[in-house]
Parts: C-alpha cells; sequence; structure tokens
C-alpha cells in the first residue's frame, strides 16, 4: 500500500471535477469559479491535447490538485517515459490502461518511483483504468483486470460503482478506487452505461467520484457543485 494512501477511507471520500472543455481559458474559468470548493481536477486527452501541461501547471499554482487521466497505453519503455514526465508536472495522480499488460504497468510503477525519488517529490498515485464505464462488461472482467493493475503495484483503479463491492471482497491489498460516471439523483446518463449516483458509490466504498457535465452544464456551477458536496456530506 502506498502511504499516500493510507486513511482515505468512505469518511474522506473526494470530488474530482472532470475538465472536459477545449481550451485553456474554458478550464481556468471553471477552475477559477470552482476552486475551493473543488478541490481536484481532472484534465483529460481533450483539454491536454488542446493545451498540454500548462492547464496542469496553472491548476498546481492555484492550489488545487490534478487528475491526469491520459490513459497511458504503449509499450513499456514509452509508457516509462511518459510517467517520468507526469512525475515532473506534480500531479496528484494518473491512469494507465490495465490492459497495457503486466510488463508495461510494472514499467510505470518503477519510473515513477525512480523519479519521485530523484526529483525529491511525492510519487503520483497511479490508478488502473479497467473497463470504461461508456461500455457494458462482466464483473469478472473487471475483477481480471483489477487483479492484474494491484498485483503490478498501482495504488488504485477505475471502476463503475457496481464492481466496487465485487473488488473489495476479492482483491485482498488496500488500494484506493476512482468512480466516473457520477449523477446526481434524477439526472440523466448521457453516454455512460454503467452510472451511479453519489450516495451509490460512496456507500459501495469509491474513495473518489469523477463528476463532469452534471456540474459543468449547470446553469450555475457552483451551486451545482455545492449540492452534490452536501449530497455527499449526508451520506459520508
Amino acid at each position: 500500500m502506498n502511504l499516500r494512501t493510507k486513511g482515505l477511507k468512505n469518511g474522506r471520500t473526494k470530488i474530482i471535477l472532470a475538465l472536459d472543455v477545449d481550451s485553456f481559458d474554458k478550464a481556468k474559468r471553471i477552475v477559477d469559479k470552482l476552486y475551493p470548493e473543488i478541490k481536484i481536477f481532472k484534465v483529460g486527452v481533450q483539454l491536454f491535447t488542446a493545451c498540454g501541461p500548462k492547464i496542469v501547471e496553472y491548476i498546481n499554482n492555484k492550489g488545487a490538485e490534478v487528475f491526469l487521466d491520459l490513459k497511458y497505453f504503449d509499450i513499456p519503455n514509452t509508457v516509462a517515459g511518459a510517467v517520468a514526465q507526469a512525475v515532473r508536472l506534480k500531479v496528484k495522480m494518473l491512469t494507465l490502461h490495465i490492459l497495457g499488460d503486466a510488463d508495461m504497468l510494472s514499467a510505470a510503477h518503477m519510473a515513477a518511483r525512480r523519479q519521485a525519488r530523484l526529483l525529491g517529490v511525492k510519487k503520483p498515485l497511479l490508478i488502473g483504468v479497467t473497463v470504461l464505464t461508456s461500455k457494458e462488461t462482466t464483473s469478472s472482467d473487471v475483477l481480471t483486470l483489477g487483479k492484474i493493475g494491484i498485483d503490478c503495484g498501482l495504488d488504485g483503479l477505475v471502476c463503475s460503482a457496481r464492481e466496487v463491492t465485487l473488488l473489495r471482497r476479492e482483491i485482498k491489498n488496500k488500494f484506493l478506487i476512482v468512480t466516473p460516471g457520477i449523477r446526481p439523483e434524477g439526472s440523466i446518463a448521457h453516454d455512460q452505461k454503467r452510472t451511479a449516483s453519489v450516495r451509490q458509490a460512496t456507500q459501495a466504498g469509491s474513495n473518489f467520484l469523477v463528476i463532469g457535465r452534471p456540474i459543468l452544464e449547470a446553469k450555475d456551477p457552483l451551486e451545482a457543485a455545492r449540492q452534490i458536496s452536501r449530497e455527499l456530506n449526508s451520506v459520508l
């Protein structure tokens, strides 16, 4: 268990805002509006392709933290190099696709530890992607991939709320769970197939809840974020 995962139990479930926008200016406005109500922001492939490390640096300088969700998936050496660069950016956590195989995941783990030690910074949490929540799947697929990821030294897994209980029961190591596809009660699922409410994901045992459109597309994003925080606090 990575020491940074110690103590992150249900009572400290955190919200991550998915910054799924297409420019630095849009992302900057959202961060300025929602921080410090939201303290962790997800930078995915759309935004990172649009503006690169600039947005990561801006979020860090603001005092918030970054979940770099690029789902690294390549040969071991290439992924190890990418992870080393992510350590330089001082992100809180990053994703790797477990389908990349054990060699790739182990190389990423070693690169993160080595680079963090070299720079004297905290190692980012390495989070393994099992099956995207836009896909229908079987729980056994998620469990098989989850076991591979944790055995290779990852700090946590991405999965939908419906698989959390199974993973907690079947994988004995201590690990974090990040759950995307979170929707407030009564909201629509959009293109997500395996969604869950804040209550469902939290009670199942998720540590981080990734929320995007329910906040970004709200008439008042700050109030929407506050409402979700209240919903979360009512569960804890």
